[in-house]
């Protein structure tokens, strides 16, 4: 009897609450994987394997939330993805790059990125709050077309704390606008006379998804497919001192707010992004290991946009009417010419 009673008591102790949470949890962490693993699948399909996997499981997440509905027993689960998830596949995202990739583009080319980047996030912002914007819906779009498309649009809302409807809406921009830079610069090259490094550098430095850039830029032959990815990954790079930027100054001005406010979290996942940077720039990650590493970073990132989508009402999003996405279409505009114009002028 003794021996009966130790066990009861014991799985009461401080194994009962991690095993119940991890049980809120499994559920629904099921439900985002089963929906990024659709996402892969769909990407046999042909005329859908263009698309990035974390574009296709947040239209996944939606559609199964839209026309189904998600589940309250799936919610901790979500929830769970929507944050650990998103911020470890961030953190990993740091394996991709080293800090030899600025090297590689030169002062030039590096000075050339930063100030579409800058730019283009500040002008997006302005021509947000003319037209009537909502703020944060305004910021996700403008980290999205100035950085890196869906990955940027989920690490800077960790500060900007928009709603589902406003990541999926910047997704949705930044992916069509993004696509149209796919097909459109290849067609435009032979028109502009760049080089092959200067053609890489116009779409890395101004096209909104990696895998676009990767598309468009090999359209431009072997030398500037790398030339241009490199400069992608180097524009990849600052969406850590940004997202630092943005929660530092949403804390200040939460603290100089409303008496009681909530200041908006520090994202101190991003130095583990640029800790992941520096630790593959001093060569500790073996290179045969690296193309796993890529693929499960990306693997986690479309569960945390899965769960994105088991949480956004497109009732919401067609409540948020035209005006979103003519700000999309003006940053798109503004970044490809920005771009071109200062390679033009200080490169090619």
């Amino acid at each position: 009897m003794a021996d009966e009673r130790v066990a009861p008591s014991f799985l009461a102790g401080p194994v009962g609450p991690v095993a119940k949470a991890a049980g809120n949890i499994l559920p629904g962490l099921a439900l985002t994987v089963t929906v990024a693993g659709l996402a892969y699948a769909l990407r046999l399909i042909p005329g859908i394997s263009s698309l990035s996997p974390l574009v296709i499981a947040i239209v996944v997440g939606m559609s199964f939330h839209n026309l189904i509905g998600t589940p309250a027993w799936a919610i901790p689960g979500v929830k769970f993805s929507l944050r650990r998830i998103l911020r470890f596949g961030i953190i990993l995202l740091g394996l991709q790059l080293t800090l030899a990739q600025v090297q590689m583009i030169g002062l030039s080319g590096f000075l050339i990125v930063a100030a579409c980047l800058v730019s283009t996030f500040f002008v997006t912002r302005w021509i947000g709050r003319a037209i009537g914007v909502e703020p944060r819906l305004a910021e996700l779009i403008a980290a999205g077309t100035s950085i890196c498309g869906a990955s940027a649009v989920i690490a800077t809302n960790t500060v900007t704390r928009g709603s589902d409807e406003d990541v999926a809406y910047a997704v949705a921009c930044v992916t069509v606008f993004g696509s149209i830079s796919m097909l459109l610069f290849p067609v435009l090259l032979p028109l502009t006379g760049f080089s092959a490094h200067a053609y890489g550098l116009w779409t890395g430095a101004t096209i909104h998804e990696v895998a676009q850039v990767v598309a468009s830029a090999f359209q431009g032959g072997q030398e500037a497919g790398e030339f241009g990815t490199v400069a992608k990954l180097t524009r990849v790079m600052l969406l850590a001192p940004l997202v630092l930027a943005l929660g530092f100054a949403a804390t200040r001005r939460a603290k100089g707010g409303e008496a009681g406010r909530a200041a908006p979290p520090v994202p101190w996942f991003v130095l583990g992004f640029m800790a992941m940077i520096v630790v593959n720039s001093l060569g500790i990650v073996p290179a045969e290991a690296k193309p796993q590493i890529a693929q499960v970073t990306t693997f986690l990132l479309a569960i945390a946009l899965g769960a994105m989508g088991l949480e956004t009402d497109v009732r919401k999003l067609r409540a948020k009417g035209f005006k979103p996405l003519a700000l999309g279409a003006a940053s798109w505009a503004f970044i490809s010419l920005l771009g071109f114009v200062l390679i033009a002028s200080f490169y090619a």
